[in-house]
């Protein structure tokens, strides 16, 4: 029947000519283009809400819920919750844009990104980001307050000869018992 097809009849198989062994060739690769690397944009606090740290930083990361009361002789950065008082005299204190802190604070200076409850007192500067919530009273030679942050509270600028007077610490009267 014209459907249906016939066989077609089989070729001749040549047989291939055997292929000349061939030696293992070296394989040179060409080297990459060269690509000019940029170093990475600064992430530091100051120009972004990107926590960094470097070796004299503490750092209590995002999972991080503490109480209690807290004093360290080296920069500290909360990313997550704290709850009592700080006292990093002689350093700066960084809450992040995740951190939240409900505490009396005294440090050299604080930079602010995230959330703080209670009264701040610095040596140098305060600084609240546009990220930043902070109520609670202010006391420092300088304040600086970032369109869009939300503060609330009063504001004491201390001014130079007010710094000198006013010690770091709060001397206890000696009380004379040889009488």
């Amino acid at each position: 029947m014209w459907w249906e097809k016939k066989p077609e009849p089989a070729r001749p198989v040549r047989p291939e000519p055997p292929r000349p062994a061939m030696k293992p060739a070296s394989v040179s690769v060409p080297p990459p283009n060269p690509v000019l690397e940029k170093p990475m944009a600064d992430t530091s606090m100051k120009s972004s809400p990107a926590v960094s740290t470097n070796s004299n930083q503490t750092l209590l990361g995002r999972s991080v819920v503490l109480k209690g009361d807290l004093a360290g002789n080296e920069d500290l950065v909360i990313s997550g919750q704290f709850e009592g008082t700080v006292n990093v005299q002689d350093h700066t204190l960084t809450v992040g844009p995740e951190g939240k802190v409900k505490a009396e604070i005294q440090a050299a200076r604080v930079v602010i990104h995230g959330s703080v409850t209670g009264n701040i007192s610095v040596r140098e500067r305060i600084e609240i980001h546009k990220t930043g919530q902070v109520v609670g009273d202010l006391v420092a030679p300088g304040i600086a307050i970032e369109d869009g942050a939300y503060f609330k509270g009063s504001i004491e600028i201390l001014r130079e000869e007010e710094r000198a007077a006013k010690p770091s610490y709060t001397a206890l009267p000696i009380h004379d018992t040889s009488e």
